[in-house]
This record gives structure tokens, C-alpha cells and sequence, in this order.
């Protein structure tokens, strides 16, 4: 078996391959993408299920790609923290502003962390050939595709170290210019963030299923640094993921952001790692908040809106749950939600600080099983009966 790449060098060749002239370009491409949130877990799936894919049999050059902007990519405080304990830094990932011009039919997309493309690179959505996802199944990939694992897991990571260990394990120890077992390290500290970060360190028992600390235990024997320690990594990675001081509202808004297109109209939902109380107080009040909130909408031009948010004030987990009719059919699906919403044990928040009494209801959730995975499909069921 041939040599492997580093880990950065693996990524420079993924780079190359964008940027050979398309006369002289192997076709076709083969990608590897997460969801459009292009959260820790979407980008962390795509680097390590790409890495090992490349270097096992047949050996075809797996290429990540980040699903958002290269300008985007610094909101992302956290990867750039995980990056930089394998070495990284975020220039050496690929982003939809590297994406050449490409004919759907030169290319071939695996998905991990969504099962249906959508944004920029719906147009190669005939080109799937497997996904890995913890969400709900949207039915867009088919059924006959050479890997389709959709399943209720913690983290999407835990899916991608589960099909993969075995692969891992026989890939070649001999890197070039370098150790297997510190890129292995590498590799598995990157892995391990996406699932501390999504699963609370384990300690979300809702979300978390046999998979998640078998994944752990995996990636953990691969690292041989004798201080690491696994509880201090997900302080350090927390802590950097939840301060968003720095940030203006509207990066806040777009810093983890999902959109879908449902019979004709159109739903936004963005997460913040800070709850309603932080966020009011950042603005200055919660007309303030709302402003801010108005004018994303509008530059988005939703249909309805929605904010969903987690923190832990005192040590205690908290969701809060803001959800906006902006036109008339979704004025009519924010109805239809607070029916259906009902699972989601929703209680007013605020006194109704943030409510309009109509077109606009803002919630702690006590449901805190129910993340946007849960809370997407509820939305999106609410609009379809418009």
C-alpha cells in the first residue's frame, strides 16, 4: 500500500485538484460536503471522512468541502480553535468560494450531516452517491446509493468513525514526510470535538445513543499526547463556541443558519449559543434584538423565521424558541405551529417580551431533547399546509 499524505498535505492536494485547469483536470471530482450550517460537526465529518476515503481502496482523491463562503469561515471560532490542535488553520480548508465552474456530470457528492443538498449546490443533487446523517430523512437521497446511513445519533461523527474504524485502521502506516500516528492524532482530535461539542461531552442522555461514546473510545486510543484530556478539551472548545462579545447580530444570525424552500415559501432558523436573556442585553433591549432580527429576515427574505437558542445559565441547559410570521402564508404557519409545536413543551419566555400576541411567539422549551432537528420538520409541516 502507497504512502498517505499528511493531513495538511492531503488538503493542499484537494486544493490542486480545484485549481488544475479543467483541459487537464481528472473528471469526475468527488466531494464530500456538510449541511449549509457549516457547523463543528458538518466541517469536522467532511475533513475526516475524506481523509480516509482518499487513502483506502481504490485510493479516489475524496475532496472536503466547507458548505459556506471562504468569509464566513472566520465566524466559525470554534473550528478555527480544533484546527489548531491538529495543526491547521482555516486556510487550508476548502469553501464554496474555491468551487470552480464544474458540470454536474464531472462531479460525484457524498453528503455527511444532511441528506438533501440544497442553497449553491442544489444543482448537483442528481450527482449523490451516499450520505452519513443524524437528521430526519427529507427522502432525497435515494435509496440505492452505495452507502445511506440516516440515523438518530449524537453526532453526525460518531455515524462517520463507525462506517470508517475499519478502513482507519488499515490505512498505511507510512505517511509521507511524516508519523501515521501523529496525523492519526490529529485526525482523531478533530473527530472528538464534533462529538463533544454535539453531545455536551456526553452528557446529553436524550441525544445520545451507543454509537456516541464508542466513537469516543475509538478516537481517544488514538491519541498518545500524555496530557491531553478529554474533559479540558471540551471546556477550552466551549468556551471559545460561546462567546459570540465580539460578534454583530447579524454575523450572529448567519453564523449557524439553515434555510429551506417549502411549497414556495421560504424558512430561516438561526442558532446562537446564548439565550434570549444575553441576547436582549447585548442589544440593548428586545426591540433592539427585534430590529436586528427584522433586518435579517428581509436581506433573507423569509417567509417565517425563527431563533433557537441554548445556554446554560447557573449550570443549567436551557432552549429558548422565537418563531416569526413575515407574510400571510407564514402568518398562517406560525398557527399551525403552536398546534403541532405542542411536543416541545413550550412556555411563554419573558413575559412575552419578544411576543407581538399574533405573528410573533418567543418560548423556553423544556423539550431539550429537541434541537433544530426536531424543531426543522415541525416548521417546515407547518408550512407544506400552506
Amino acid at each position: 500500500m502507497s504512502p498517505r499524505q499528511s493531513l495538511q498535505a492531503f488538503l493542499a492536494t484537494a486544493r490542486n485538484a480545484l485549481t488544475t485547469p479543467a483541459a487537464q483536470r481528472t473528471a469526475p471530482l468527488t466531494f464530500v460536503v456538510g449541511n449549509e450550517s457549516a457547523d463543528l460537526d458538518s466541517l469536522s465529518s467532511a475533513v475526516v471522512y475524506a481523509y480516509i476515503r482518499t487513502y483506502s481502496p481504490p485510493h479516489t482523491l475524496h475532496i472536503p468541502l466547507s458548505n459556506l463562503p471562504r468569509a464566513d469561515l472566520a465566524l466559525r471560532t470554534e473550528m478555527t480553535a480544533v484546527l489548531k490542535s491538529a495543526g491547521l488553520v482555516p486556510a487550508d480548508l476548502l469553501t464554496l468560494s474555491d468551487l470552480p465552474e464544474l458540470d454536474p456530470n464531472d462531479t460525484n457528492w457524498m453528503l455527511v450531516d444532511h441528506n438533501c443538498l440544497t442553497g449553491p449546490l442544489k444543482q448537483y443533487a442528481g450527482r449523490i452517491f451516499g450520505c452519513i446523517d443524524h437528521h430526519t430523512d427529507e427522502l432525497s437521497v435515494s435509496q440505492s446509493v452505495s452507502l445511506r446511513v440516516v440515523e438518530p445519533c449524537g453526532s453526525c461523527m460518531s455515524l462517520v468513525v463507525e462506517e470508517t474504524r475499519q478502513a482507519w485502521d488499515a490505512l498505511s502506516r507510512e505517511v509521507e514526510g511524516g508519523d501515521a500516528a501523529d496525523e492519526d492524532e490529529k485526525l482523531a482530535k478533530i473527530g472528538l470535538a464534533s462529538i463533544l461539542s454535539d453531545t455536551i461531552n456526553l452528557t446529553a442522555k436524550a441525544k445520545v445513543r451507543e454509537k456516541d461514546p464508542r466513537a469516543v473510545a475509538f478516537l481517544e486510543a488514538k491519541i498518545r499526547d500524555p496530557v491531553f484530556d478529554r474533559n479540558q478539551y471540551f471546556d477550552d472548545i466551549s468556551a471559545v463556541k460561546e462567546d459570540i462579545s465580539s460578534l454583530n447580530f447579524r454575523d450572529i444570525f448567519r453564523k449557524d443558519y439553515k434555510e429551506w424552500d417549502e411549497s414556495g415559501l421560504k424558512l430561516g432558523i438561526s442558532c446562537s449559543v446564548q439565550g434570549f436573556d444575553y441576547l436582549v442585553a447585548k442589544a440593548g433591549g428586545a426591540a433592539s434584538l427585534l430590529d436586528d432580527l427584522a433586518s435579517w429576515t428581509q436581506e433573507r427574505g423569509l417567509d417565517v423565521a425563527s431563533l433557537m437558542t441554548t445556554s446554560h445559565p447557573d449550570d443549567e441547559f436551557q432552549r429558548h424558541l422565537l418563531v416569526w410570521g413575515l407574510t400571510d402564508e407564514g402568518k398562517a404557519a406560525v398557527e399551525r405551529f403552536r398546534k403541532l409545536g405542542v411536543e416541545l413543551q413550550l412556555e411563554t419566555w419573558g413575559d412575552g417580551a419578544l411576543d407581538d400576541g399574533a405573528n410573533r411567539s418567543a418560548w423556553r422549551q423544556y423539550n431539550l431533547a429537541a434541537s433544530r432537528k426536531q424543531v426543522a420538520p415541525l416548521l417546515r409541516e407547518a408550512l407544506k399546509k400552506s
